[in-house]
Order: structure tokens, then C-alpha cells, then sequence
């Protein structure tokens, strides 16, 4: 935080091996994966951290992290003159030859970014999902709760409550009662029985409360060493949970339609639905907010081009691309190039994917350099495509990194 705020260090989860997100991860740490056509999705946390004026973040990466170490270095430099970075932490193995247990334990392996950094609090946020959250608005009702963690939730449908850790809070409405990990029959909301509030991964921990609590995790041998499934039931049981409601975060610039917007995109689906969220004329996920602006680093690309009748429409279509074919309905990183006759609908295409004249490509997910040959179909033929291709349950069809196509 600035000068003469409370003292603040960011760590921010980034180990996630993603594997519900193959074939996009096959190469890749979950957060190093492309999003939105030039972001990864590690900048979605470090932009709202960064914007809230937390400006010393340690990211705490594991698996597959070349990409993402890269993207992190190259990307996020902050003033070294004012004592601020945003740092990849790699797994050091400091407490014996082991990998990351869970989430808790790679806290606990690296807890000498809190003793050198000695902060006040520690804000514990997960680096997977797409959203705008201003944190000092949680942080503020964290110290005035004095409560030893706060959690971040988001109310979603009781059916979808397997997917997530829900917190139920008591009567006043923030002491957390119980926090379930990913329960098939939760309670519902004493004001909407149909809903649960699902923890968003997001936690500003008070730093005494913090350590002491991963210290006793490590001490149980039955333990999971997981945030969600360890570290918060133990603080709730000792009464030292809150619940803070993400409904009522404000960031500058919202717009009605996308104010409390948040979407976990762990799996193929979720990932290409938030891409269609981004694409309509009232998105809702705005992108182009510049009072609450979403960084990354785009490199030197010369701006798109479009030639002998290319057309896009409903499209986000990023700098370096070459559309001489029909576009609609789609995300283009830099780089991909459309040949003329070449069709694409409701797809995302990462950078220099290149769709061969006369091509069609439906509802897909091409990954970077993936090759599309002149005439070749995706999305056309579900049966082919199912036998030759990664297909989700929606009807998502994923190629993997320069995945070649028939």
C-alpha cells in the first residue's frame, strides 16, 4: 500500500496445474494461459492488486512456469527505486526435498517473503479466474473486523456448489459458521435458499494469524495442506473467519452489466463462454474500462490488417492479425492470419494460428501455432472431430500448441 497506509504483502497462487483446461495447459501453467486475446490470466489478479496500490506481490509458481516466469519478468516491472516488485517465486524446496503439498504448504515453504517483508497482512489471492475487484475495499473491512482472515465470496447457484468451497455465514451476516470444501448438498441462504456463497480463492489474512495457522496445519498429519480445505476450517472452528461479500466491491469505471462480474475458467467451457462474455456490444466483462485497466505487454506488433474482403464482426481482433476471410463471433491474439474464403465463428484463436483458404473453423479453441490446412474443417463434422481432437462436454473442441490438423 502507499505511504502511511497499512502494510501489505501480495502473494498470489500460481502453481495450479490446470488439469481440467488440456489441452491448453499441456505446455503451460494454468495463469500463463492466454485470455482475451493479449492477456494471460495471471493479470487479472496482479492488475487488481496492483491498481488497489499493493505493490509488492510475490507469485508462487510450480508447475510448467517457463512461460509465465517469462510473461511476470518481462511484464510486470514495478519501481525497484520505491521498493516495489511483482516476483515469480519458484517451489525452493526449503523445508526438505518435496514438491508443494497444497496450497497452504506453499505458503508455508515460503513464508521468508513474509519474514524478510514483514508486513502487517498478507493478501492470499488465487490467480485463475477473470474479474475486477478493488482489494482495499476487503482489506478495510478486514481490519475493522479484526478478524484473523476475511475470504472473499461470491453468491452462485446451490447445484454448482460442488465446484467450489462455500462459506456459510452466521447471523450477522460476516462471522463465517462452517466452510465446506466442494459440497454436493450444501444449506442454502437464510435471504435466497437457492443460493451459496463460493469462496472466490481470495484471502487478506491478519500475518500473526496467518503464520500461526500454517504452523498448525503442518503439524497435522491428516491434513490436505490446502487453503480452502485446511487453513479455513481451522480459523473458523477458532471463530477468526469473515465473510466479505464481493457484491459490494466498487471499482471506478463498472458498468451496471459487468459490476460483480467473476468467472472461474478451470475448465474448457467456462474458459470459452468468458470469451463470449467479452464480445457483445454491452459486454459482460468490459475489457476497455480505463479507470480500472487490466495490464499485460502486448510487444511491437503493427496493427491489424484487413484485405481482399476480409470482414469481422462481433470480434475482438488483436494487433499483428491478417483477415482476408470471414470473421464472426471470435477472439484473435496476435498474429493469426485468415486466408481468403476462410471461415471462423464463435472461436478463439491464440497467436500465429493461421486458418488455410477456403477453411472452416466452428466453436473452437486453437492454441498457439496451430496450422489450419486450405479447405481443412473444425466444428463441422462432431464425429471426426471427437475421434481426432479434445472435445468438452459443452461441445468445445480444443487443439493443443501447434497441434496439427488433418
Amino acid at each position: 500500500m502507499r505511504r502511511g497506509g497499512p502494510s501489505v504483502l501480495g502473494i498470489v497462487l500460481a502453481g495450479g496445474e490446470g488439469k481440467r483446461l488440456m489441452p491448453l495447459t499441456a505446455d503451460r501453467a494454468k495463469p500463463a494461459v492466454t485470455f482475451g486475446g493479449t492477456y494471460r490470466l495471471v493479470d487479472f489478479v496482479l492488475s487488481n492488486l496492483v491498481n488497489a496500490d499493493i505493490l509488492r506481490i510475490c507469485v508462487l509458481t510450480q508447475y510448467k512456469s517457463h512461460s509465465l516466469d517469462r510473461h511476470i519478468t518481462t511484464t510486470w516491472r514495478m519501481s525497484s527505486l520505491l521498493g516495489n516488485y511483482v516476483t515469480p517465486v519458484p517451489a525452493q524446496q526449503r523445508l526438505g526435498p518435496r514438491w508443494y503439498l497444497g496450497s497452504a504448504d506453499a505458503i508455508l515453504q515460503s513464508l521468508n517473503l513474509v519474514y524478510d517483508d514483514q508486513p502487517e497482512y498478507v493478501a492470499v489471492f488465487g490467480a485463475d479466474h477473470v474479474y475486477r475487484m478493488d482489494p482495499r475495499q476487503m482489506l478495510a473491512q478486514h481490519i475493522e473486523s479484526g478478524a484473523g482472515v476475511t475470504v472473499a465470496g461470491i453468491r452462485v447457484p446451490r447445484g454448482e456448489s460442488s465446484a467450489f468451497g462455500v462459506i456459510a455465514p452466521g447471523s450477522d451476516g460476516q462471522t463465517v459458521d462452517s466452510f465446506l470444501e466442494k459440497p454436493a448438498d450444501p444449506p442454502g441462504l437464510p435471504d435466497d435458499p437457492e443460493s451459496v456463497f463460493a469462496s472466490m480463492g481470495n484471502y487478506i489474512f491478519t500475518t500473526k494469524a496467518l503464520i500461526e495457522a500454517l504452523q498448525r496445519d503442518s503439524e497435522e498429519e491428516n491434513s490436505v495442506h490446502d487453503m480452502g480445505g485446511s487453513i479455513l476450517p481451522q480459523l473458523t472452528e477458532r471463530g477468526e473467519a469473515q465473510l466479505y461479500d464481493f457484491s459490494a466491491n466498487h471499482v471506478p469505471g463498472e458498468t451496471v452489466r459487468d459490476k460483480g462480474y467473476w468467472r472461474d475458467v478451470g475448465t474448457l467451457d467456462a474458459y470459452y463462454d468468458a470469451h463470449m462474455d467479452l464480445i457483445a456490444e454491452r459486454p459482460a466483462f468490459n475489457l476497455y474500462n480505463r479507470q480500472w485497466p487490466i495490464y499485460t505487454h502486448s510487444g511491437q506488433l503493427s496493427p491489424a490488417r484487413f484485405n481482399a474482403g476480409g470482414i469481422a464482426s462481433e470480434s475482438i481482433i488483436s494487433a499483428g492479425c491478417l483477415i482476408r476471410g470471414q470473421v464472426s463471433r471470435s477472439v484473435l491474439s496476435p498474429g493469426v492470419v485468415v486466408d481468403p474464403g476462410a471461415v471462423v465463428q464463435g472461436s478463439v484463436l491464440h497467436d500465429n494460428v493461421h486458418i488455410g483458404r477456403g477453411a472452416v473453423v466452428r466453436g473452437a479453441v486453437l492454441d498457439k501455432n496451430v496450422q489450419v490446412p486450405p479447405g481443412a474443417t473444425i466444428g463441422v463434422n462432431p464425429e471426426r472431430d471427437q475421434e481426432l481432437y479434445t472435445v468438452s462436454k459443452g461441445g468445445v473442441i480444443a487443439l493443443g500448441k501447434g497441434q496439427q490438423v488433418s
